[in-house]
């Protein structure tokens, strides 16, 4: 019955077995470590993929936005950023805000900053994971990058990340990408946050990049 509630109301994998837990059952999803040997598929199917999306970036993270795994393309764009921010664990997100990180790159900084912060918003509210409330709370109090642009024309199909580089200011549009009916909860929660160009003049600058 609480395994049916749980599948019915989209509960993550590691709160069904808190829930199992507190009602007296033993946990069914087994919970392994991203380095175990049954995970080395998974580990490989990521490294794959971040490589055939080359020379466009990409990476993997955990559930707490640390960085997992990066293709070669990601490299550049972190060029600039404080060596603290870039000592692992890299945690994503505070890279992407941070007024010493990745911020005074980005060029839309106040409307990626809103786009990231939601959907940090939208997985604590899914998850009630503590580590998530302390690092909203932490990044909502970095600068905020001033007025946000104005509203888009109707045609636009999403929000680019815009960045600056030296090959002039990127424009990103970026996607998510999870693995289907995983049944490890640290599987479950991983994430490749994938970017492709969106117009000619990126795809280019990304080609240069990577060659360079």
């Amino acid at each position: 019955m609480i395994l049916h509630l749980a599948e019915s109301l989209d509960v993550p994998l590691r709160q069904r077995n808190a829930l199992l837990l507190a009602a007296g059952f033993a946990p069914i999803f087994q919970e392994r470590t991203l380095d175990d040997p049954a995970l080395r598929p998974a580990r490989e199917a990521i490294e794959a993929l971040l490589t055939a999306h080359e020379p466009y970036p990409a990476l993997a993270i955990d559930r707490h936005w640390n960085l997992i795994s990066a293709n070669r393309a990601i490299a550049p764009l972190m060029v600039g950023a404080a060596y603290d921010l870039l000592k692992p664990p890299v945690n994503v997100l505070r890279l992407s805000l941070h007024p010493q990180g990745l911020a005074p790159r980005i060029a839309n900084l106040p409307e990626w900053r809103d786009h990231l912060l939601f959907r940090l918003r939208r997985q604590f509210a899914e998850t009630a994971d503590p580590i998530l409330s302390d690092l909203l709370a932490e990044l909502t109090a970095y600068p905020h990058g001033g007025l946000r642009a104005p509203a888009r024309d109707v045609s636009t199909i999403a929000a680019p990340l815009q960045f600056r580089t030296e090959h002039g200011v990127l424009s990103l549009l970026s996607a998510t990408m999870m693995f289907g009916a995983p049944l490890d909860p640290t599987l479950s929660e991983l994430a490749l946050e994938t970017f492709l160009p969106a117009d000619a003049a990126t795809a280019e600058a990304l080609r240069r990049l990577i060659a360079s």
